[in-house]
């Protein structure tokens, strides 16, 4: 199982996609793919990430639900779905099955995408607005 994001700020909602992901298929391992430094920054803009890549993956892989991170750079995770080839690849609820970027590369390699965790109700750019304006 393959599940991937920035993770910068994190939050409520990235613990229930965690939890969500494990639940897909219990006992299956879960690796979460963290975007680099460079790579969160090219997504989210400057001032991103707020946390450095290493902290990021020390916090989520010290998850109970997670089983291993991984920090790539490419801009989206098609090259590591080719090399992990997961069975599933779970993705967040604002996206839909149809709508994950890399599910092509996913089908492609024998697996299929789940969405996960609970409605996109929390998110990093969010609270770091709100931080921002208190």
């Amino acid at each position: 199982m393959l599940t991937n994001g920035c993770f910068d700020v994190l939050h409520v909602g990235h613990i229930r996609y965690f939890a969500g992901a494990k639940a897909v298929e219990p006992g299956a391992r879960v690796i979460v793919a963290i975007n680099s430094d460079e790579s969160t920054r090219k997504l989210k803009g400057d001032g991103r990430p707020r946390m450095p890549e290493g902290e990021r993956a020390e916090i989520v892989a010290a998850l109970a639900d997670v089983d291993a991170v991984v920090i790539f750079a490419e801009p989206d995770v098609r090259p590591l779905v080719r090399e992990l080839r997961p069975d599933v690849h779970a993705k967040g609820t604002d996206y839909t099955r149809d709508s994950v970027p890399e599910r092509d590369v996913v089908i492609e390699c024998g697996g299929r995408v789940e969405i996960v965790g609970d409605a996109k109700q929390h998110s990093s750019t969010q609270l770091l607005q709100q931080w921002k304006k208190s």
